[in-house]
């Protein structure tokens, strides 16, 4: 995998033990998602897909999961 220059929600704090999702855009229209404590694992997605993805999320979509 080629070096990606992954970037945190400002939202999630600077500190080590703060853990998050990171976002690294790849070639159009790949991106990469991991968490940041695991940073060796890695998701690989389409804008599609994430933008479905996110506005599911937002929706409620998946609120009977939690």
């Amino acid at each position: 995998m080629p070096e990606l220059s992954w970037q945190k929600s400002s939202f999630s704090g600077g500190d080590a033990g703060n853990s998050c999702l990171e976002l690294a855009i790849g070639a159009d229209p790949i991106r990469h998602l991991r968490e940041s404590d695991e940073p060796d694992t890695v998701i690989t997605t389409t804008v599609t897909k994430l933008r479905s993805f996110l506005l599911g999320a937002k929706a409620g979509e998946f609120d009977h999961l939690a």
